[in-house]
């Protein structure tokens, strides 16, 4: 068991890699920089940024979006055996999309003490009254996602 840690560090490493791929053309397109892919039995099921300015769309978050996207590849909304990799803790509202999609794991970079759902404001995923739970795995190239989100802002801030 142990030996077969490292390799799934990499394995997570090298998803959220893709996912960062996606935060940076969000950010191109002047959206937040968040990236999210789904992952079924090691193959990439979806992939999706945030795009609630492109779509005008309050709840176009790169992890809704992804969901849907998923949802429709796979014909069913639930989301069994599907691992969720966001590069930003998700907020509440993604939580809650998450949990009703059944999905087994959520793996996110950098923490969102705001605004997050899983170690930040609140820990809905912790809650005891939810039918389903799902695995969570934070931090993961947590430094990488904490800078680019982070010179996102900085950059919107200095141009004011």
């Amino acid at each position: 068991m142990p030996d077969e840690l490292p390799q799934v560090a990499a394995q997570h490493d090298a998803y959220m890699r893709q996912a960062l791929e996606l935060a940076n053309e969000a950010a191109r397109l002047q959206e937040v920089p968040v990236g999210a892919i789904v992952i079924r039995d090691g193959e990439i099921i979806a992939r999706a940024g945030n795009a609630q300015i492109t779509a005008c769309d309050p709840t176009a978050h790169a992890e809704v979006n992804v969901l849907r996207i998923a949802s429709k590849a796979l014909g069913n909304y639930r989301l069994p055996g599907c691992t969720v990799y966001s590069t930003v803790e998700p907020c509440l509202m993604c939580a809650g999309a998450l949990l009703h999609a059944r999905v087994d794991c959520l793996v996110y970079g950098a923490p969102e003490p705001r605004a997050g759902a899983a170690s930040g404001s609140v820990n809905y995923f912790a809650e005891m009254t939810h039918v389903h739970k799902l695995e969570v795995i934070g931090g993961v190239l947590e430094g990488e996602c904490r800078q680019l989100i982070q010179s996102f802002f900085k950059s919107r801030r200095v141009d004011k």
